[in-house]
């Protein structure tokens, strides 16, 4: 499966914001957008007057990047958003939210969506108590993360913990610190996602 294997504080530079995605490091003083917040490349320092299709284009590629999906894997989970009943771009920000790897991440089990999908992939955690190593798999309301069991793993959880705890956790999950399990109350509404994201301007894009 291919994936992204570039230097990552360069899509945080191009997007101009905090996409997290290498953890602790980007809320610490090395954190690559607050050292050079200006695009990389050599043209980076340019302004450039952007059209109505190039903000539509630059929050997909947000978002894409936020979540760690290449453009197939975003647009096949826009099309499932755009068929489920309710307003599209609510629907796609809530499958994105609801992928194991990001709720592995959202609860400090990982200190980026990186590492979460590398562990998901090694089998680290079960859904309703069976293995999932896909780390796109959707959960659904009521349905429970779980750990596989290892003292090493427990070990390895408890010191990213540490890592994470600064970090705020969303309310509509319901985290258990002493066995590491979670569990899906509702469905996020869109303050607890991201309140910077524009997702019309996504729906939009799609919709040309």
């Amino acid at each position: 499966m291919s994936k992204y294997i570039g230097p990552v504080c360069k899509l945080c530079r191009r997007e101009g914001v905090k996409l997290f995605l290498k953890g602790n490091r980007c809320e610490s003083d090395k954190c690559a957008i607050e050292r050079r917040p200006k695009p990389p490349g050599i043209h980076g320092a340019r302004r450039r007057k952007m059209t109505g299709y190039g903000l539509q284009l630059r929050e997909k590629q947000k978002l894409k990047r936020k979540y760690g999906l290449l453009e197939k894997q975003f647009h096949h989970t826009f099309v499932v958003a755009e068929k489920m009943k309710g307003i599209t771009g609510l629907n796609l920000l809530q499958l994105l939210e609801r992928r194991i790897d990001n709720l592995v991440f959202r609860v400090g089990l990982a200190n980026s969506r990186r590492q979460a999908r590398q562990m998901v992939k090694h089998g680290w955690f079960f859904v309703n108590g069976r293995k999932v190593d896909l780390p796109g798999f959707t959960l659904k309301e009521e349905d429970v993360l779980s750990v596989k069991p290892s003292d090493e793993r427990n070990a390895r959880l408890k010191e990213i913990r540490e890592l994470t705890s600064r970090r705020e956790r969303p309310e509509w999950l319901l985290f258990d610190e002493n066995v590491f399990e979670t569990k899906i109350a509702r469905y996020p509404v869109k303050d607890e996602i991201d309140a910077s994201i524009q997702e019309q301007l996504i729906v939009e894009l799609y919709s040309r």
